[in-house]
């Protein structure tokens, strides 16, 4: 559960929503992409309050406007990595050139799989297949939660070079993580507990991270031996 969310995500950057496991950040994510309804309160996006919008047009802007990099991948075992990374744009009436496509699979070291479907890769690999499905399609918003919490330490290296890279080509992204290193690598981050903003912290230094994180249990903790 929220409680008390108020929360600017700056344009054109990456930012981090850390916490321990039940701090509600997946939760903020899933809401402020529509994916779980708040019960209260407004969520813009781009200027639209999506809130506002029926649950047809919510899916309708999120297919024009949002991208997605989950820690299960969600590609479909059917297609081709190719065909997985246009599929977006299919499914909202366009079309990404070849040449798109074909580029963010060479960025990501994945062109060799083009053709391969996703049960033959490892993690890694189909976790790098879901950063070229967002590369290719420039998507002017994008949600990552523990996009790197399933993967080794050399591909999620790889995978967080290129959240990194998402606001140069004009993406917003926000990305959530256990992780103080991954969050230290966002130019914001954002420290939860207990379903509650605690801190707001410029990124660069996973160590201010870390302690920020420590200080949010710390304030949890005490205020549950107080109840």
């Amino acid at each position: 559960m929220l409680h008390a969310i108020d929360l600017d995500v700056p344009e054109g950057r990456l930012t981090a929503i850390v916490g321990p496991s039940g701090s509600g950040k997946s939760t903020l994510l899933l809401c402020t992409a529509g994916l779980e309804r708040a019960t209260v309160g407004s969520i813009e996006i781009l200027g639209t309050d999506i809130l506002s919008l029926s649950p047809r047009k919510q899916a309708a802007f999120r297919s024009e406007n949002v991208g997605f990099i989950f820690q299960e991948y969600n590609l479909v075992s059917s297609l081709s990595v190719e065909d997985n990374i246009s599929l977006p744009a299919r499914l909202a009436g366009h079309r990404v050139p070849t040449s798109r496509v074909d580029d963010a699979m060479t960025r990501l070291g994945i062109a060799q799989h083009a053709r391969r479907r996703p049960d033959r890769l490892s993690g890694g690999e189909r976790q790098r297949v879901a950063v070229a499905r967002v590369v290719a399609n420039q998507p002017r918003i994008v949600f990552a939660d523990e996009p790197t919490g399933a993967l080794d330490l050399k591909s999620g290296h790889v995978v967080l070079d290129w959240l990194q890279a998402l606001p140069v080509q004009g993406s917003t992204v926000l990305m959530v993580t256990h992780d103080p290193h991954a969050a230290a690598r966002a130019d914001q981050v954002v420290v939860m507990g207990s379903g509650r903003i605690h801190a707001v912290i410029p990124g660069g230094d996973s160590r201010a991270v870390s302690d920020a994180v420590l200080a949010a249990q710390s304030v949890d903790e005490a205020g549950d031996e107080a109840a």
